[in-house]
């Protein structure tokens, strides 16, 4: 839809501008009559197309959905009506992706749609769990505390995330380099050792491997290319799919060091959401089809809905999870423990901070744990290439 500048004036007679979208002008001007102003200004605002598909792809982080959660709380506690909320919050953010999405809500509610069912129409901002808190705050009349309760799940979601960006950045940024490094080595430092050797002698194994992969390399550099393009596709569609998601997550947490993390993090994740669901007053069945694949595991969101299934068969919680292997013995005591004294969400809450600060520290040690080792795989590659140029010319010293 078209985006239009407007100035308007506010039932107080002050001056104010800003931006909305709208299928036309006169679309534009009666939401804005509806909402108490006085049109004074409105015409299309010019946006490149660039700025434009550049803008609207972009995602709605964590951070934008915390941050926007809390100042809805806040204005609708303040008695601000929630289609002034939405269209104020829609017109100030940065993301233009949110703000179409928050803009088209509001013009949903204003037309007598509920607000849940609005947020539903745009699952790329919002997700089930969401939208499922949304409309249990709706209905027991607690949207505020819900808003807020979201901030806080937001906020602890991208803190975990960050941790474990924090973790992966720097093995990630090492082995770049690594790659770089030996890819210069093979096309630039390579043929100048090339003109060094005599001519004739038998150059070692390992010298004629590099030898060949640098010619290769420097021949057929967009055979490499290519390559890598393809692999990296058949990659990326073999892990979306259902077995490709499957084998990931089994060797993520199998990896030496990081598989450890991966569990903390997940085993936070869910008992965080699921925290906040069931404080939300999401019934159990609900929440848990609802936590299960927010975790981002195909196994944990099977485990759980094995979880669920045995629930409906009148089991408690903590038992099918438990014999799912995932979660550690510690955190199905404690649910075990939540169930019987009905403080689940309490319980989850702790067993929650406590991942979290568990992964938060494992992240930090991780970093030096790993930088030693990245500076000797490093060091490895260059002193193998270093001895295999080398070797033929200490090889005819010898022979000399």
């Amino acid at each position: 839809m078209p985006l239009y500048a407007y100035q308007v004036l506010n039932q107080r007679g002050v001056l104010t501008s800003g931006k909305l979208e709208a299928e036309n002008e006169f679309l534009a001007a009666a939401r804005l009559k509806r909402q108490g102003f006085t049109p004074l200004e409105l015409k299309e605002a010019k946006v490149s197309g660039l700025q434009q598909a550049l803008a609207l792809k972009k995602k709605v982080g964590s951070g934008e959905l915390a941050l926007f959660s809390r100042q809805m709380a806040s204005m609708l506690s303040a008695g601000i009506p929630l289609t002034r909320c939405l269209t104020a919050l829609g017109e100030q953010t940065a993301n233009l992706t949110l703000r179409k999405a928050l803009l088209e809500i509001s013009a949903n509610v204003e037309g007598g749609g509920s607000f849940s069912e609005s947020l539903r129409s745009h699952p790329e901002v919002f997700s089930e769990m969401y939208c499922d808190l949304i409309k249990s705050g709706e209905v027991g009349g607690t949207l505020e505390n819900v808003l807020l309760r979201l901030s806080q799940q937001l906020e602890s979601e991208k803190i975990l995330r960050d941790n474990i960006r924090t973790a992966m950045f720097y093995p990630a940024v090492v082995l770049i380099f690594a790659v770089l490094v030996l890819t210069v080595m093979l096309i630039f430092i390579v043929p100048v050792f090339l003109g060094f050797y005599p001519e004739g002698v038998q150059l070692p194994f390992l010298t004629r491997l590099i030898v060949l992969l640098s010619d290769s390399l420097r021949t057929f550099w967009y055979l490499y290319i290519m390559s890598g393009f393809v692999a990296f596709l058949a990659v990326k569609y073999y892990l979306a799919s259902e077995s490709g998601k499957k084998v990931w997550d089994i060797a993520k947490f199998k990896v030496p060091i990081f598989g450890v993390l991966v569990q903390k993090t997940i085993v936070a994740r869910f008992s965080r959401t699921l925290a906040t669901l069931l404080s939300g007053g999401i019934p159990v069945l609900q929440a848990l089809e609802t936590a299960g694949p927010a975790t981002g595991s195909t196994l944990v969101a099977e485990a759980v809905k094995r979880a669920g299934e045995k629930i409906q068969e009148g089991q408690s919680i903590a038992e099918p999870l438990k014999e799912s292997k995932i979660f550690p013995p510690t955190v199905t005591l404690m649910i075990a423990v939540g169930e019987e004294t009905g403080d689940l969400p309490s319980l989850l809450t702790g067993i929650a901070e406590f991942y979290e600060q568990e992964v938060a520290t494992m992240s930090k040690g991780l970093t030096s744990l790993i930088e030693p080792l990245m500076i000797i795989f490093v060091g490895g590659i260059v002193g193998v290439m270093v001895l295999a140029l080398y070797l033929p010319i200490f090889t005819v010293i010898t022979q000399l």
